[in-house]
């Protein structure tokens, strides 16, 4: 059997040292929070060329499923309306052809939280 050889922690690990100015700190340092990550760990991740996931694309994500969860609830709304007042106060075809926008504006949604969420793996 291996032996398990023990890790040495990073702290006690040398460090890389980049001289920058104030602006360029604060740049990085937002880069880094918006990534949720630490400035250690944004920049190793940077720097190693791995991927990093902006908390805020994903934040829009979230905000876009709601919206498409209202698209559809309006989407209901208007079925509902117009199966229990067919014929009534609007044009029966004007109203089918909202319900179909609405449903064309669900699918773009939905394909654009597809395209963030890709994008980020």
């Amino acid at each position: 059997m291996m032996k398990e050889q023990k890790l040495t922690p990073r702290r006690k690990l040398p460090p890389i040292k980049v001289w920058v100015s104030e602006e360029e700190r604060a740049e990085i340092e937002d880069k880094a929070r918006q990534t949720n990550m630490s400035l250690s760990a944004y920049l190793l991740a940077v720097g190693r060329n791995t991927p990093v996931r902006s908390v805020v694309d994903l934040k829009a994500v979230a905000d876009l499923a709601k919206v498409n969860g209202d698209l559809g609830r309006v989407a209901g709304l208007l079925k509902l309306w117009l199966a229990e007042r067919r014929g009534e106060g609007v044009n029966v075809i004007d109203v089918e052809s909202v319900m179909m926008e609405f449903r064309r504006l669900q699918v773009a949604v939905g394909m654009k939280m597809g395209e963030i969420v890709k994008a980020h793996r």
